[in-house]
């Protein structure tokens, strides 16, 4: 569990880069488009930053769209705009597409991107739906949000398919492959849960794989038919009638603060563990949640002399990159 400083120096990477070059060499090469994720710094916007960030790669080999994740599991430590709020407005305005920009291209729609914990909030997929996504990429998920109901793929299924019948939009939703965590590891982990899937402007699973393995899905997206759909239906085409001054209220009282990581590095887990704990009780005071009959402490990170004695980052890389460099 790196510094966030030293993680970002060490560990990540700047796009573009060698590693979009290299993914822009073969979407020359078979004049298609490609969507990628990968914790990456915005040299631009902080340079001892790193954010979860996905971006497309067009037919020309060019990154034509970028956007940092804006919601991050309580594990994670990427920074995310919202972490330095100030800074982005500053740089990209206040608006939706400075949070949720959709890529626009002329010849297979409009795309955009949003991965794992960004799709619990179903305010994120309607952001891009308002700034004209069409279809959205939203990849990696982990267990156990990945492996129980029926047909399988979880809570990730389930609001994968409302967000597509919500929107009326294609879900585009890989999931990651087996994981070696060293160059010495002799067997891959699994800690996503497989269950990639494609959900059509209906809410329709079109493609599934239930493997946990590295595999291929693949599906009509119909762009023309959301359109005319969009443009002809009355009834299950709900973005058309919403009442939008029922709702404006609701965000009026922030939750989660905005600027921690502004003016100082990310802090770690237990650190961060009693900031969500505050916002839980922020929602009890306000009258939001009630609270339980019993109460308990709930899950608390535990750290041991050997945690605290943990090997140096050089003894560390040695260890489990040796063999690559």
């Amino acid at each position: 569990d790196l510094p966030h400083k030293l993680a970002a120096k060490e560990l990540f990477i700047d796009i573009p880069g060698e590693e979009s070059e290299w993914l822009g060499r073969l979407a020359k090469q078979y004049r298609t488009y490609i969507i990628a994720q990968c914790k990456a710094r915005w040299p631009e916007v902080m340079k001892d930053r790193f954010f979860n960030t996905l971006f497309v790669i067009d037919p020309n080999g060019e990154v034509v769209h970028k956007a940092a994740k804006n919601h991050v599991w309580c594990r994670e430590r990427s920074c995310m705009p919202h972490d330095i709020y100030d800074r982005w407005v500053e740089l990209f305005g206040d608006g939706i597409e400075a949070f949720y920009p959709v890529l626009k291209t002329e010849d297979i729609g409009n795309i955009g991107t949003i991965c794992c914990s960004d799709g619990e909030y179903p305010e994120a997929v309607r952001a891009l739906t308002f700034n004209g996504a069409e279809v959205v990429y939203r990849p990696s998920e982990a267990a156990p949000m990945t492996n129980s109901s029926y047909p399988g793929g979880g809570s990730w299924m389930v609001q994968n398919r409302g967000h597509a019948e919500f929107n009326s939009l294609y879900m585009l939703c890989p999931n990651s492959g087996p994981v070696y965590l060293s160059a010495s590891s002799k067997h891959a982990v699994d800690i996503a849960g497989g269950n990639s899937h494609i959900v059509d402007y209906r809410g329709n699973i079109a493609a599934y794989s239930a493997t946990t393995n590295n595999t291929m899905i693949s599906a009509v997206i119909d762009i023309e038919a959301l359109r005319q759909f969009r443009a002809m239906n009355l009834n299950s085409n709900w973005l058309k009638d919403l009442r939008t001054e029922l709702f404006k209220r609701m965000y009026e009282q922030p939750i989660h603060p905005k600027n921690l990581w502004l003016n100082q590095e990310p802090k770690h887990h237990a650190e961060v563990d009693d900031i969500y704990r505050e916002n839980i009780e922020k929602l009890y005071q306000r009258g939001t949640w009630t609270r339980p009959a019993m109460k308990y402490d709930g899950a608390r990170l535990a750290e041991d002399e050997e945690d605290l004695q943990k090997p140096s980052w050089q003894e560390l890389k040695q260890q489990l990159w040796g063999d690559w460099s």
